[in-house]
C-alpha cells in the first residue's frame, strides 16, 4: 500500500469505491455517479495545487499502484486537520486503512508541524472505530446530527490524538 497523488486517470477507480453503498453507508455523503466522482477527483487534482494547501486528498495505491481507496487530511485553522478515509469493499479487512490513516497522520505531525488531527466517525462504524483506537486516538464525544446522509441525520462520533501523543506512540 501506498498513498500518492491523485489523477484524473483515477475516476474510473474511485467510482467503484464512493459509488458503491456498502462504502458510503459509513461515509459523511451519499453514493456518487460517474459526473459527480470526475468532479470530486478533479477537484482534488486542483485543490493539490493551491499554495498554501488546504488539504492532502490521496489515491491508497494497491501494488500496481491502482487506486483501491483514499485518505485525507483536510486543514482546519491553525495546526488541526481533519481526517478522513475509506477503502474499497473488496480491499476491507486488510489494513489498508489503518496503515493509510497512520502515514498521512504521521505525515501531518512530521512535515506539516500539526498539533492536532481529529476524526468525525459514524457510532456504528466499528471498524473505523478500531483503526482510530489503534492509531491512539482518544475519544472525545458524540456530535449529534453531525452529518445529513443516507436521506437522515447522523451523529459522529469525534476522536483525536494530539502531536506529543503521536510522538510517543509513533516512535
Amino acid at each position: 500500500m501506498t498513498l500518492r497523488e491523485l489523477r484524473p486517470d483515477d475516476a474510473a477507480d474511485a467510482l467503484a469505491i464512493v459509488g458503491d453503498d456498502r462504502v458510503t453507508q459509513w461515509l459523511s455523503f451519499d453514493s456518487r455517479d460517474q459526473a459527480a466522482t470526475v468532479a470530486m477527483v478533479e477537484g482534488a487534482v486542483s485543490r493539490a495545487q493551491l499554495h498554501p494547501r488546504t488539504e492532502y486528498y490521496l489515491a491508497v495505491a494497491d501494488t500496481s499502484d491502482r487506486m483501491i481507496g483514499f485518505a485525507r487530511l483536510g486543514l482546519t485553522g491553525h495546526q488541526a486537520a481533519k481526517l478522513g478515509y475509506a477503502i474499497g469493499a473488496d480491499h476491507w479487512g486488510h489494513g489498508y486503512a489503518t496503515d493509510a490513516a497512520r502515514t498521512i497522520i504521521d505525515y501531518g505531525f512530521r512535515e506539516l508541524k500539526l498539533h492536532r488531527v481529529t476524526a468525525a466517525i459514524g457510532p456504528d462504524n466499528a471498524s473505523s472505530i478500531g483503526v482510530a483506537k489503534r492509531l491512539g486516538m482518544q475519544y472525545e464525544g458524540r456530535l449529534r446530527d453531525h452529518v445529513f446522509t443516507n436521506g437522515a441525520w447522523r451523529d459522529s462520533q469525534l476522536y483525536s490524538v494530539l502531536a506529543p501523543e503521536w510522538n510517543d506512540t509513533a516512535g
